[in-house]
Order: structure tokens, then C-alpha cells, then sequence
């Protein structure tokens, strides 16, 4: 019964560190640009990640590397057009042009 137990806790104690750390991704409009601090459910943050800008036909309009503080800036593209950080997870953040109004 004690190994039974013993291997029970391991168990599930081995699991909490396979638990997935979803992306964020929260954008605002900072004059003629957007700004976007972009990191992990846990907190952290995802320093030298890609962030793209796509128009709705998903033609790539900008891509930006994150700084040190996990942020990144765009100018403000014309049109429509959504906003993606993927850290290659099954859903990758996204935030829609019309969330900025």
C-alpha cells in the first residue's frame, strides 16, 4: 500500500510541471502606433518572441521582435487586421482592430 501511495504523489506531483502556459497578448493604441505586452498565463514573460500584424486576407503586414520587457510597437496599419503572437501552442493570441476603439 505505501508504494501504491508513494507512486500515487509522484505522480501527480510530476504532473503540475507538464501544465500548459497559455500566451497573451494585450494591445493599446498609443498615438499613430499600438503597443502590445504579450507574455505567459504564469506570468512570465516571452522576451524575443515574433509578433505579427495580418490584414484579414492573412497577407503579413509587419512582424516586430519583443524587448526585454515583452512589449512590442507597431505603426498603425490601414484597413483591417488583426494582431497574432504565437508561441506554438494549439491557440496563439490574437487581438482584432476593432478591440482598439
Amino acid at each position: 500500500m505505501n508504494k501504491l501511495a508513494l507512486s500515487l504523489g509522484l505522480l501527480l506531483l510530476s504532473s503540475q510541471s507538464a501544465w500548459a502556459h497559455y500566451p497573451y497578448m494585450d494591445c493599446v493604441r498609443e498615438g499613430e502606433g499600438i503597443r502590445c505586452d504579450i507574455g505567459y498565463s504564469d506570468g512570465s514573460f516571452a522576451t524575443g518572441s515574433d509578433v505579427v500584424i495580418y490584414d484579414y486576407d492573412e497577407q503579413e503586414l509587419d512582424r516586430v521582435t519583443s524587448d526585454e520587457h515583452s512589449s512590442v510597437y507597431f505603426d498603425l496599419p490601414e484597413g483591417e487586421f488583426f494582431i497574432q503572437f504565437d508561441a506554438g501552442h494549439e491557440d496563439p493570441a490574437e487581438f482584432d482592430y476593432v478591440e482598439l476603439q
